[in-house]
């Protein structure tokens, strides 16, 4: 076992969670709150499942998914509204916590918490599917167009995968101004998919074909 590899994913995950938990907790002015535990749950527990997994049967995949330096400044903005967004959905939903502002039902948190694991299968399958995928937009090295299993719907199953998952964040925690702060998200990443699309199409041999072969790029019969 990479000892490096493990000792960087397990300081990123930990970060993660005490970055994650004060952004809930600290707005919510207190730790009882159920919807904020079940988030941190519901995100961490199948991450570090997953790690492990990957650091035992594909540890180069898993490298590749704890780069997250993007290079084109164009992508670094989208980047930078992602963390923006994520920034204010959770802080919101904290105060909402505290303020009792608008909050969901319960069952809306329980059908946002099996959403968000049936969105995480997805995006499971989907590095199953390819090895190539980075965090950043790039071409590798002996790199070739997958174009079956959930990429022979869609373009980007990754990107659907995660539109799920981070629409089902703020229902999980039951917070509709979380929620209108997240419907960001599609149009943030459509800057992105566009921007990866135009890298794809010029340097990854076989990639134009695939275009007009698969016509959806996340949603089919929509976008």
């Amino acid at each position: 076992m990479d000892k490096k590899l493990l000792i960087d994913a397990l300081v990123k995950v930990t970060l993660g969670i005490v970055i994650m938990g004060l952004l809930l907790f600290l707005p919510a002015g207190t730790l009882n709150w159920w919807q904020g535990w079940l988030l941190l749950a519901v995100l961490f527990v199948p991450m570090i499942a997953a790690g492990f997994v990957m650091m035992k049967k594909s540890p180069d995949l898993l490298r590749k998914r704890l780069n997250v330096k993007e290079k084109q400044k164009d992508q670094q903005l989208v980047v930078k509204l992602s963390g923006l967004m994520f920034l204010a959905g959770f802080i919101l939903a904290g105060l909402g916590k505290r303020f009792g502002w608008w909050t969901l039902p319960s069952w809306v948190s329980w059908a946002g918490a099996a959403l968000f694991l049936l969105a995480y299968a997805m995006y499971a399958e989907v590095l199953r599917e390819n090895a190539f995928l980075s965090r950043t937009i790039e071409v590798q090295e002996n790199q070739t167009v997958v174009d079956t299993g959930l990429y022979g719907i869609v373009r980007h199953p990754m990107y659907a995968a995660t539109l799920v998952l981070f629409l089902s964040m703020p229902l999980v925690l039951g917070s509709l101004w979380a929620f209108l702060v997240f419907l960001a998200y599609p149009f943030i990443i459509a800057g992105r998919i566009r921007g990866e699309e135009t890298l794809l199409r010029a340097e990854l041999a076989g990639y134009e074909e695939y275009c007009r072969k698969v016509k959806w790029r996340v949603i089919p019969f929509v976008w």
